[in-house]
């Protein structure tokens, strides 16, 4: 999946070697609400783009890679479908990365009788809360990483990030040129979701302190605390995301490099060195986003679903079958 301002873009690799690539035309929340592009909030806007694209890029690479049998509904998922896995997916992660680490933390402070770990306020709880929470993340990679089906995604990962080296470098996207690039990126989610992570450290550490005691009882206190969190991940991320634009514009600095740092090692885990017939799905994806008027031939089109046999094909611009939706 590639975005860009002008469009969002998908291409899968079907089972018989063909490739298909689906294309929309960009309708951001910020051009729509322009609110929403103001600093501290564009963040959260991006954020919510970027889980909803994701998710219908999933489901839309799922019915491609792995067509219905013949006979069957085979229909695209609904609009309810995707909200309830997107608030399943939320949920898993919220659990994982929120409430496991504080429940582990606390426990902690049980073992140990260190009262400052046994409050779920003090500075030190959310340190080491957000050192078991990195654990977690690291761990979660690292399982996932371990599975085949996963190891393949993770390969598309670095070559999405070798193409868009490659582009940037200015050379012609072609797979022998994105294998001179390294799998990593520093403006790739992962980034992302490492600087989440700290902010909310930080954020958590100054905040919580100042927190009164909520209830009496205290596994009720606890659960309190931790549903508090919910509603501070959207400040989070928006501070994250300004974040990330700031070493965008720092990449040949050091206080970039510093803050690039971390989400780039984390791709160490979360990409792979891909093969060239990835790398050719990654360049369709890449250049069907840059220019979606490519595929989008009506001026009033705002998605179109185009199949290529090979990626010379697509290259020459031919389209032996296409289906579109405007």
């Amino acid at each position: 999946m590639m975005r860009t301002p002008a469009a969002t873009s998908v291409a899968v690799r079907r089972p018989d070697g063909s490739l298909v690539v689906r294309v929309r035309a960009a309708r951001r929340l910020a051009e729509r609400h322009p609110i929403l592009a103001a600093p501290g909030l564009r963040g959260m806007a991006v954020l919510v783009e970027t889980l909803s694209d994701g998710l219908s890029a999933l489901n839309f690479a799922a019915a491609q890679a792995m067509p219905e049998p013949a006979g069957s509904d085979g229909g695209a998922p609904s609009a309810a479908a995707l909200a309830a896995s997107l608030a399943v997916s939320l949920g898993f992660g919220f659990l994982l990365f929120a409430v496991v680490p504080h429940a582990v933390t606390l426990l902690a402070g049980d073992l140990l009788a260190v009262e400052s770990l046994a409050g779920g306020r003090a500075v030190a709880f959310h340190l080491v809360d957000g050192l078991v929470k990195v654990a977690v993340f690291v761990a979660f990679l690292w399982a996932i990483s371990r599975m085949k089906d996963i190891r393949r995604v993770f390969q598309y990962h670095g070559a999405e990030h070798q193409a868009v080296h490659a582009y940037e470098a200015g050379l012609n996207l072609l797979p022998k040129n994105l294998s001179r690039f390294p799998t990593e990126h520093p403006r790739c989610g992962t980034a992302f979701l490492v600087t989440v992570i700290v902010v909310s450290i930080l954020v958590f550490a100054a905040v919580f302190p100042w927190m009164p005691v909520l209830s009496d009882r205290r596994w009720l206190n606890q659960v309190l605390y931790v549903a508090i969190k919910a509603p501070l991940i959207l400040p989070i991320a928006a501070a994250s995301y300004e974040l990330i634009r700031a070493a965008s514009r720092m990449e040949n600095r050091m206080l970039g490099a510093v803050l690039s740092a971390p989400g780039v090692l984390f791709q160490r885990i979360t990409t792979k060195a891909p093969d060239a017939a990835q790398q050719e799905v990654a360049i369709v994806a890449l250049i069907a986003a840059l220019r979606p008027d490519r595929l989008l031939r009506a001026p009033d089109e705002v998605e179109v679903v185009d199949s290529f046999a090979t990626f010379e094909d697509f290259q020459h611009g031919v389209t032996p079958e296409a289906s579109r939706t405007s």
